[in-house]
């Protein structure tokens, strides 16, 4: 068999074997303030739109002391909030987010909502989820991109 043989042969088995590279980037992200102290990490895809944004596809964490379980779909809006619908986008440069951001459900049945108008802030949705009534501290908000798998502890 020839070299040039062998070496196509290693090539193909090369890349049919090689794991996929990864198109996401996964960031740190933490807040708190009064009542309210939150932390994890999320996962955007790999690209970012005109306005330097990140579309988050992924969150973990904790929100107080419940379980991060989920991301509201963007474009929806979350009981206690109508007519506030989410955009799940955020940025490596402060402000990292914009007046819609991200809804994070946690086990305990609230929706956090932190946001940035002015100041961060975060809008609490609890049960039974009246418009309008959630509470709504000022926060500090921080994220950044993450180098390996872990994020540092709160």
């Amino acid at each position: 068999m020839s070299i040039v043989k062998i070496l196509n042969g290693l090539t193909v088995a090369l890349m049919m074997y090689s794991p996929p590279v990864s198109a996401q980037q996964l960031w740190c992200w933490r807040f708190e303030g009064e009542g309210v102290l939150a932390a994890g990490s999320l996962v955007t895809a790999n690209t970012m739109d005109a306005g330097d944004f990140w579309s988050i596809t992924a969150i973990t964490g904790f929100a107080n002391s419940a379980a991060v379980i989920a991301l509201q779909p963007a474009g929806t809006s979350v009981p206690g909030n109508s007519g506030f619908p989410v955009d799940n986008l955020i940025r490596a440069t402060p402000p990292h987010s914009d007046d819609a951001w991200v809804w994070v459900v946690a086990s305990d049945g609230a929706y956090h909502n932190p946001f940035h108008m002015d100041q961060y802030r975060d809008y609490i949705s609890r049960p039974p989820y009246a418009d309008g009534k959630g509470a709504e501290p000022t926060i500090q908000f921080k994220v950044i991109t993450a180098s390996d798998s872990r994020c540092p502890a709160p």
